[in-house]
């Protein structure tokens, strides 16, 4: 009772750590020119301050090298912060100068190879049903650098409203925190403990960036929280199994939805993928009608949907239980997909399907229409 009581203290003293960093870094946003100016694919009427992630940044490594350090390692801690500084460094030169792709990807690559090969986080082995065991050997390092490479982007494409991804972090961490303190087989307390201050570190910055904003996450932000994400997913994923390979992706289902529906949609506009649209399911929500809150909270819902769900899978470890829920989300999230047109107009193929069988009329229309073509 008493770690846990003091835990709690230092993690209430890493929130206002945030609190007080937000303000000054806006300043200094403003100082070096990390602003986002209004434009046709902005929300904001505006300039705007980013680079508030730095804020976060430092928050976490301030509370974890000097608050914590009699719980949390520094041989575990300090390569995340080494490699999230390279993150940290390449997202303040984009809100700066705006990067192009190869670029920002070149320094998430940098900061997964910092934790790779000096923190040792990494896929080691994996285990599949009817297959068994597998030796990842050198295949652990493309598949690791996929991995962060893959979760990063895909929550710095949802960093479209004022405290979508920042939200959508916090849950999604504490999601990832919880399984870890009761789900894992060899519980290391360190663990969990660093995803807990990480999350009062973005608690300290989420009021100035929740709606109405006054200061962005900006790419500092959103590269490095998927970034800590992606590393700190990976703690129970060196000898994988299934259920463990699944569950943050399902943690991470509103940023990797959204991501791989974009890839989709921009393959069959044959658009290239690095293209940017607003057909990103904030910017749907926005079109049907939503209020900037309303995206915003629908979004979180959402979120916290696939956080409960991957709780489930935890705890439930039956292949063929985790089968079936899988495919009933899979399905549930398809027919979101299409009600609010994700895909672009006119792809319903899930909808269409449920109509051929359910309406008269609409076969023979299909009917009609295939024979005169016919």
């Amino acid at each position: 009772m008493h770690i846990m009581f003091t835990v709690i203290v230092r993690l209430i003293v890493t929130m206002f750590i945030g609190i007080i960093l937000t303000p000054l870094v806006k300043l200094l946003s403003y100082q070096v020119g990390a602003v986002d100016n209004p434009g046709p694919r902005r929300i904001n009427t505006k300039v705007m301050p980013t680079m508030g992630g730095l804020a976060i940044f430092l928050a976490f490594a301030f509370s974890t090298i000097f608050l914590f350090q009699d719980l949390i390692p520094r041989s575990f801690i300090f390569p995340l912060l080494l490699g999230g500084l390279a993150i940290v460094i390449t997202g303040i030169i984009d809100d700066i100068f705006e990067l192009k792709p190869l670029p920002k990807t070149i320094g998430v690559v940098i900061g997964a190879c910092i934790v790779y090969f000096i923190g040792d986080v990494r896929f080691d082995s994996l285990s599949l049903p009817m297959i068994g065991f597998i030796d990842l050997s050198w295949i652990s390092f493309p598949l690791t650098i996929i991995w962060i490479l893959a979760i990063t982007n895909s929550l710095n494409l949802i960093d479209g409203l004022d405290g979508l991804a920042s939200g959508v972090s916090i849950i999604a961490l504490t999601t990832i925190g919880i399984i870890g303190y009761f789900f894992l087989t060899e519980p290391q307390i360190f663990v969990p403990i660093t995803i807990f201050v990480l999350v009062a570190s973005i608690a300290g910055f989420f009021p100035y960036n929740f709606h109405p904003a006054r200061i962005y996450l900006g790419d500092t932000g959103a590269l490095f929280l998927g970034f800590m994400i992606s590393v700190l997913s990976l703690q129970n994923l060196k000898n994988a199994t299934l259920i463990s390979l699944v569950t943050p992706m399902v943690i991470m289902g509103v940023p990797v939805t959204d991501t791989v529906f974009a890839i989709i949609r921009r393959h069959i506009n044959k658009q290239k993928i690095s293209s940017a649209d607003k057909m990103h399911l904030h910017h749907r929500l926005l079109s049907l009608g939503f209020s900037h809150k309303g995206a915003v909270l629908t979004i979180y819902a959402l979120a916290l949907i696939f956080s409960f769900i991957a709780l489930i899978l935890s705890y439930n470890t039956s292949i063929w239980a985790v089968l079936l829920l899988v495919a009933a989300v899979a399905i549930g999230l398809e027919l979101f997909v299409e009600l609010i047109g994700l895909m672009g107009p006119n792809r319903q193929p899930l909808m269409c399907l449920f109509k051929f069988f359910g309406d008269k009329d609409y076969r023979t229309q299909l009917k009609e229409k295939w024979f005169s073509k016919k």
